[in-house]
């Protein structure tokens, strides 16, 4: 009996060890699920919204992606251009916003930036296709091209006759069978391979590659690989820089390009597909497409050292601008964008208000740093610099963030510290933050044009029209943003 006893009890015991350790170990798994899985108001608010009409308006920007090559966004002569970016421009000017530019060569990087809400619009010769319709929204197309063999032309081909160099050139789709054709990865060009692999039933040895549509192109042409695809238009333009280019074998119908935004970004497809109708059939369409696809002048743009997208440069400068701007401890690309807006880079440049040279230093403040309208270049970047060193000074105890006081002293260049530190105190005075340039500081820069402002006892250098210094603050930075897109 007394066995039975303690045998029941060290069952019992047994089954209770059992319980208690299960809990132990399903207890904190119970937990971590609870934490993860559930949707507390906290991993809510974490999610990234996608922006839509009415909070793109608010911020007052759009923030588009697209790539960087010969026709669609580059930098010529210093200045940002391009078909996609001339036509963002217009959209942003349209909606009355700012547009701000993100270049990517990496399509799948772009898709994810779409999907994630990280930006806004997808602006690239996108082919719409139906698997690309279940992920995102499709504007308007903006034009319609096909794809087409990229090959090159025998080694004598100028000496040869036509029919003896098409008789060495592919013309049949079915002659591609086990021939080794190179796509950009996750580019409709990919796809399209595959289905004309199966419409001729035989292989292609198609190869994905990272490299963007341009560079395998120049691949061909260079000898390196034999074949690529892509689209008509930008086909065309580069047979202009390589002419031993041939681009005439077709390998799709017409297909519709266009640009993406988000699946639940309604109402911004609304508006841009209400705005590209009407565009479409302006003159001013008409003149951008021609200007970057028919124009013969395209291939001279490529070709000049002043084309960044090829050279690295941006102007003829960049040596002396890269060995000063080390004094101020800016990125180089930040002090050429300053002076483009100064004087274009002409160091020949003089103003109405008699600034000259490159850095456009008037002629009381040329004279202190040791220069005359006939110094050479270098000097004349060596003054700007000075002068940018003394108002770095001035500006340095009242704001100490580096990256925010870059935006007084640009300010200061352009109309003279006086009027800044007028907005600096009237912007305390009047509860904004003194330390902080834009919603701060440059709103009471823009109202020192108004008798209100100006006429305040703290102001000390009385009226001044700021809008064009805030314009100027603003067109240096953008331009900064455009040079580190293609200029790494």
């Amino acid at each position: 009996m007394v066995v039975m006893q303690l045998v029941n009890c060290f069952q019992a015991f047994t089954t209770m060890f059992k319980r208690i350790s299960y809990l132990q170990w399903l207890l904190p798994i119970i937990l971590i699920t609870a934490a993860t899985c559930k949707d507390t108001p906290e991993r809510i608010d974490s999610r990234r919204e996608v922006n839509d009409l009415p909070q793109i308006l608010e911020k007052g920007k759009l923030l588009a992606i697209t790539d960087y090559n010969s026709t669609d966004y580059f930098i010529y002569r210093g200045q940002p251009l391009g078909y996609q970016y001339d036509m963002m421009q217009d959209l942003a000017d349209h909606m009355n916003i700012k547009l701000d530019v993100v270049a990517s060569k990496n399509l799948e990087e772009t898709f994810n930036c779409l999907r994630m809400g990280d930006c806004d619009l997808i602006a690239l010769n996108l082919t719409v296709t139906r698997e690309r319709r279940k992920q995102f929204n499709f504007i308007t197309p903006h034009s319609q091209t096909r794809q087409v063999l990229i090959q090159r032309k025998p080694e004598n081909w100028r000496e040869m006759s036509q029919s003896q160099v098409e008789q060495q050139l592919i013309r049949n789709q079915l002659d591609l069978a086990q021939k080794k054709v190179y796509v950009q990865q996750n580019s409709a060009y990919y796809r399209r391979m595959l289905n004309l692999a199966e419409e001729i039933g035989d292989t292609i040895d198609i190869i994905d590659v990272p490299e963007d549509v341009e560079t395998l192109i120049m691949l061909v042409a260079d000898g390196q690989i034999n074949y690529t695809v892509c689209d008509e238009n930008v086909a065309l333009v580069n047979q202009t820089y390589y002419p031993n280019l041939d681009v005439q074998t077709a390998i799709s119908f017409p297909q519709n390009l266009a640009w993406a935004v988000n699946s639940e970004a309604t109402e911004l497809k609304e508006v841009i597909d209400e705005w590209l109708m009407q565009y479409r059939k302006s003159t001013r369409y008409a003149v951008i497409y021609n200007k970057y696809f028919k124009n013969q002048r395209s291939a001279e743009i490529v070709k000049s050292d002043l084309f960044t997208l090829n050279s690295g440069k941006i102007s003829t400068f960049d040596d002396h601008i890269k060995e000063y701007s080390h004094q101020i401890g800016w990125d180089w690309r930040l002090l050429a964008s300053m002076i483009y807006q100064e004087s274009r880079f002409d160091p020949g440049a003089r103003s109405w208000a008699g600034a000259y040279g490159l850095m456009q230093l008037m002629p009381v403040t040329a004279r202190r740093f040791g220069i005359n309208m006939n110094s050479p270049a270098k000097d004349q970047i060596n003054a700007g610099i000075q002068f940018i060193k003394w108002l770095d000074k001035r500006f340095i105890a009242s704001i100490p963030d580096e990256q925010e006081r870059i935006k007084f002293i640009l300010a200061s260049y352009n109309v003279g510290p006086g009027h800044i530190f007028d907005a600096i105190r009237l912007a305390d005075k009047n509860g904004k933050d003194p330390r902080k340039w834009h919603n701060n500081v440059d709103e009471y820069l823009l109202k020192k044009s108004n008798p209100q402002f100006y006429r305040d006892p703290v102001v000390k250098y009385g009226y001044c029209r700021g809008k064009e210094t805030i314009n100027y603050v603003n067109q240096v930075l953008e331009r900064y943003n455009h040079y580190k897109n293609i200029i790494h």
